[in-house]
């Protein structure tokens, strides 16, 4: 009989990608350092290992030093020589950022009687599901905690030999019901220096795996482990690989959900944008509201859709989906987030406090299923009893 299974996967903060990610995010934590009004759209594209380049929409009145920003990111990621992909101390910084378009301007500024409009139409999901602590599904929550021991091990000179780019991806195998029963395949592959195939795949079994995964994987043998499945992984980084703003967006998000509950995603990436744009602010807002609605025990698994036309404050539109295990229906649900869930982008920046510089906290291994981020608290959970 054909195995349920079902895969997410995760990458390392030297991943072209995500140190992409992390230098526009950088620069927007840097802009609320000094201006909390700051208006920011960063993207940072890393096509060789010899140029950066960071462009993009910034009204502020920050003084910022992209270049100095963008090097002590990629320092602070590991990458201090070329034979790494890349050097923060040599490589040329490119400034291409511009002021934000008065267009869009208009249509987000409160004047007057006018509310905060959303800084662009589109349509944002929200997701979470009772299958681990966090309420985050199983195959995402593992790979993104492999990734973070192999930066772990990395750093600590634990596997001395690993440089800064990797990524990881766990197959979990869940039964008929669609519960967890364990890890059908580990996939993880970790940037190197000139190593020998076989030390590396013990190495990273016994220091990586096995301590994250060890109470998942199969004790009848069954686990199968790919460990650097080409056989060799020394070039990498920006020189093995472009890197851009904004291509790991389910790597971000839920990593696509898990075997019965699917996580949508509207396309809008996170980093390098000010809550302004709903593409962030309303994403960890339909996550707030999906995440107290199953902590509230009111259904087990719940996904959340809010859309927004540019300019207007009102969501177009509210949806809940709870996959046929909600104990009230969708209808009510979606009445009632109505009533207790900030909705408007100028509430949500208020609520969660968003006009300040938190966000190169989010850009690794995931934005949701972390504490300590205002999106992840659980305090909606009497208000959507007493009205459910």
């Amino acid at each position: 009989m054909e195995k349920r299974l079902f895969s997410s996967e995760s990458v390392c903060a030297g991943h072209p990608d995500k140190l992409a990610d992390i230098i526009s995010d950088a620069v927007l934590d840097e802009a609320f350092r000094q201006d909390p009004q700051s208006r920011v759209a960063c993207e940072t594209f890393l096509p060789t290992g010899q140029d950066v380049f960071v462009g993009g929409e910034i009204t502020t009145t920050a003084h910022l030093e992209i270049e100095e920003i963008a090097r002590n990111a990629i320092k602070e990621v590991g990458y201090a020589d070329e034979s790494h992909g890349l050097d923060y101390k040599t490589v040329r910084i490119h400034n291409l950022t511009k002021r934000q378009s008065p267009d869009i301007d208009m249509g987000v500024t409160a004047k007057g009687d006018k509310e905060q409009g959303a800084g662009d139409q589109g349509l944002m999901f929200g997701f979470a599901v009772n299958e681990t602590p966090e309420l985050m599904p199983l195959p995402i929550t593992l790979a993104h905690k492999l990734c973070q021991r192999l930066e772990f091990v990395r750093k600590e000179g634990i596997v001395p030999y690993l440089r800064p780019d990797g990524k990881a991806q766990v197959t979990v195998e869940y039964d008929a019901q669609g519960l967890p029963i364990g890890v059908d395949t580990v996939v993880v592959s970790a940037q190197h220096d000139p190593i020998e195939h076989v030390v590396i795949e013990s190495d990273l079994i016994n220091n990586v795996v096995m301590p994250v995964l060890g109470n998942y994987v199969n004790k009848s043998g069954k686990t199968k482990f790919l460990i650097n499945p080409t056989g060799n992984f020394e070039v990498g980084g920006p020189t093995g690989d472009a890197g851009l703003t904004g291509r790991k967006i389910i790597v971000d998000t839920y990593g696509g959900g898990s075997l019965l509950y699917r996580a949508a995603h509207g396309g809008g990436a996170f980093s390098g944008k000010d809550p302004s744009k709903v593409d962030r602010s309303a994403a960890y807002a339909a996550r707030y509201i999906a995440k107290n609605i199953v902590a509230a025990g009111l259904a087990h698994a719940c996904e959340v859709q809010l859309a927004y036309a540019i300019g207007v404050a009102e969501p177009v539109s509210v949806l809940i989906n709870t996959f046929g295990t909600g104990k009230v229906s969708n209808e009510v649900l979606a009445e009632n987030v109505r009533k207790i869930f900030p909705l408007k982008p100028a509430d949500i920046i208020k609520h969660f406090n968003l006009k300040r510089p938190i966000y190169s906290g989010t850009t690794r291994y995931g934005h949701f299923g972390k504490a300590g981020l205002p999106w992840e608290k659980t305090d909606k959970i009497n208000d959507l009893k007493e009205l459910s």
